[in-house]
């Protein structure tokens, strides 16, 4: 999917029934529930999981919290405005949609 279909689709009250969690929980946050957003990806086990909710927590306030799943996905905290970064990630895993998850082991 390409990243402007992406966003075409958040007229819509859910996400495509294809995304993965990961890109279901930037649907939710783009569309302002942060919650739902990260209900999503908090039980998840995979780096864009962990990117995911690492990008959560600080659109929350939260960089300790922030840092620490930064970590787990093997990423430097991000230093860019929250709109690059969401965007930055939506294309990355819209990109690697058809890839396997990495599984971890934590």
């Amino acid at each position: 999917m390409e990243i402007q279909k992406f966003k075409d689709s958040l007229v819509r009250a859910e996400p495509p029934a294809d995304l993965p969690p990961p890109l279901c929980a930037l649907w939710h946050q783009a569309k302002g529930n942060w919650d739902k957003a990260h209900g999503l990806v908090q039980d998840e086990r995979n780096e864009a999981a962990a990117w995911v909710h690492a990008f959560l927590h600080r659109v929350e306030g939260d960089p300790a919290n922030a840092a620490y799943w930064y970590d787990v996905a093997g990423r430097a905290p991000c230093a860019n405005s929250l709109s690059s970064e969401w965007r930055d990630i939506t294309c990355r895993l819209l990109e690697t949609q058809a890839e396997p998850a990495l599984e971890m082991d934590h």
